[in-house]
């Protein structure tokens, strides 16, 4: 049984509902119809989750109620299961079914994997899984998951324009782009001529004509003729300040609204160690630009309408593109999902220009870019319609970037290191299971690989807690001087061992005696966490117990054989060695309002 399956049938058991768990890849039903009726149930569901990016049908779960009573059961085989699903749906889906007994019932798991065209089940409209729904899927969204699944690239296509059709700026920009790249060969384009050039971005076709993505890149001819509109606002209820409507080639398109975001993008300097400079911006310049790029570059073309748009505030700005997400890619796997363009010529040709990351790597770096200045990760919502990508900005955290410059260079560059940073600045710590979906890894052990490595001597920013090093599943937080070198960029207080012995060593030094009481208030801590304090000193033998007591505020313990030699102090008459410590009362006014 699939792992995330197993652990959502264990939180059921446990009291959760079904229907909270269920997700774009994981559907519960209950067998409470007859079996034909069921079957057609199942059947379109799995069909459903074919035409996305494959899923599980649990069924014998009852989804309004938590504990054993979920577990309603089914009496379903898998050979027969198996083969009426295939005989309703069109075409016939191949899917795999499970029988598995819990210690509250049976259940049964039929498995749907992406399907290599769009299926039809018992008749009706095909769907496609869309969040926790099954969504009717229109003509036009058919068309084009049928050309994704069959691998039809619609900018590879023939424009029936020849290249002398190319806009001279268009041209013009494309050089010099290609001039400022580091890859002599690509740089050496620059000064080639125009066919040459074309053909070096794969945008001519072999009659000689362009692409359709070479015809939206440097024409006017492609459809839509809108290619992006870019609006702004000083606030995101403000008046519109700036309304354009951008038409021509796609490349000049997107080098003009990077020339109005750049112009009303705030910065902040930032002082480095060595007194270099920075000036950093409110929404980092290589998150937006990837925003903008990973639209005109994934969204869907074949149907000819609609336009993208950029919506800009001083502190937000949000990317929306005509039709849904590639198949299989959706918000919660955005991150770690392999890359899937729609327009793979047309990709290639913007990566050619550098306009692009490589393959893959484009939303990694627009969540890091965001993560290393201390701002949220990108939100992501899709429909089958749209997709929008929202980056939250704002001053940037300086005393986190300050820390981040003294990283190496990958890890200033790896999403899953910024985004483990960005959550500890707020959390003391973390664990793998913890982390993992906000990493988008599938699995627990994936999320402990990146939290092992930046515990590193290379990386060293993490550590284990003293209690859970030895654990198969460690509780990470950041190291003492990674929190020292953070600063005011860390929104808690944590007291290291040193802090805390030092604390109880003074305290005793002057008293004589501590207890479960005084340790509490003295580290502002509860009962388990004071307890587990003492036990630890005592192990280290610092302290020893000093009292017949086992539990409760009358167990004392006084110096061990490893506490810290004393200074001598003078006696007075009022005190000898024997005397009682001062009351609790009298050492904490504040909190006994003395």
């Amino acid at each position: 049984m699939h792992s995330d399956i197993a652990a959502a049938l264990e939180r059921i058991a446990r009291g959760e509902r079904a229907a909270d768990l269920e997700t774009a890849t994981l559907d519960f039903k209950e067998h409470k119809r007859s079996r034909d009726d069921l079957l057609k149930v199942i059947a379109r569901s799995a069909a459903c989750f074919a035409n996305a990016g494959g899923g599980h049908v649990v069924v014998g779960v009852a989804d309004r109620v938590g504990g054993g009573d979920a577990f309603t059961g089914t009496d379903l085989q898998p050979d027969p299961t198996r083969l009426r699903i295939h005989q309703l749906t069109d075409p016939p889906l191949l899917v795999d079914v499970e029988r598995a007994d819990t210690a509250y019932g049976t259940v049964v798991v039929i498995s749907a994997p992406r399907g290599l065209q769009v299926h039809i089940a018992d008749g009706k409209i095909p769907t496609e899984r869309v969040g926790t729904s099954c969504e009717p899927m229109s003509s036009d969204r058919i068309a084009v998951v049928t050309d994704e699944r069959r691998g039809r690239d619609w900018s590879d296509e023939d424009s029936d324009v020849p290249p002398e059709a190319c806009d001279p700026l268009a041209l013009e920009n494309a050089r010099k782009l290609l001039a400022q790249l580091p890859d002599s060969t690509r740089r050496s384009y620059a000064t080639a001529t125009d066919i040459a050039l074309l053909r070096a971005l794969g945008v001519v076709t072999e009659t000689q004509t362009l692409t359709r993505g070479g015809a939206l890149l440097f024409t006017a001819a492609e459809r839509p003729a809108e290619r992006i509109a870019y609006t702004h606002r000083r606030t995101p209820a403000g008046a519109i300040t700036v309304n354009e409507i951008l038409h021509g080639p796609m490349l000049t398109a997107i080098l003009r609204t990077f020339e109005y975001i750049e112009a009303r993008n705030d910065r902040t300097p930032v002082s480095l160690r060595g007194g270099q400079q920075l000036h950093v911006a409110d929404l980092p310049e290589g998150a937006l630009r990837e925003a903008v790029v990973n639209a005109a570059m994934h969204r869907e073309y074949r149907s000819g309408s609609g336009r993208i748009t950029v919506e800009h505030t001083q502190t937000q700005l949000a990317v929306t593109s005509p039709g849904g997400l590639v198949s299989g890619v959706r918000p919660d796997n955005v991150l770690t999902t392999s890359s899937r363009p729609r327009n793979p010529k047309l990709a290639s040709a913007l990566r050619f220009l550098g306009l692009a990351e490589t393959a893959g790597t484009g939303v990694d770096r627009m969540y890091a870019e965001m993560a290393r200045v201390g701002h949220q990760p990108p939100i992501y919502t899709a429909t089958p319609e749209h997709v929008r990508v929202a980056l939250m900005g704002g001053a940037p955290n300086t005393a986190l970037t300050k820390y981040v410059s003294t990283l190496p260079n990958h890890e200033r560059d790896d999403a899953d290191a910024m985004l483990v940073l960005l959550t500890l600045l707020t959390k003391k710590t973390i664990t793998a299971a913890e982390i993992a979906p906000l990493l988008q890894k599938p699995t627990v052990e994936e999320a402990s690989a990146v939290l092992l490595r930046l515990a590193t001597h290379d990386v060293a920013m993490l550590e284990p807690t003293r209690q859970s090093a030895r654990r198969a599943a460690p509780v990470f937080r950041l190291r003492e001087e990674a929190l020292v070198a953070l600063g005011t960029a860390v929104t808690y207080r944590r007291r290291t061992t040193d802090q805390v012995d030092r604390k109880i060593v003074d305290y005793v030094k002057e008293t004589g005696t501590i207890n479960g009481r005084v340790t509490r208030l003295l580290l502002e801590l509860d009962t388990v966490q004071a307890s587990r304090v003492l036990s630890d000193l005592v192990d280290r033998e610092l302290l020893v117990k000093t009292s017949e007591a086992t539990r409760g505020p009358s167990v004392t313990y006084g110096p061990g054989p490893k506490f810290p030699a004393q200074k001598k102090q003078r006696r007075t008459a009022s005190r000898g060695r024997d005397q009682e410590p001062p009351s609790e009362e009298s050492l904490f006014p504040d909190i006994w309002g003395a």
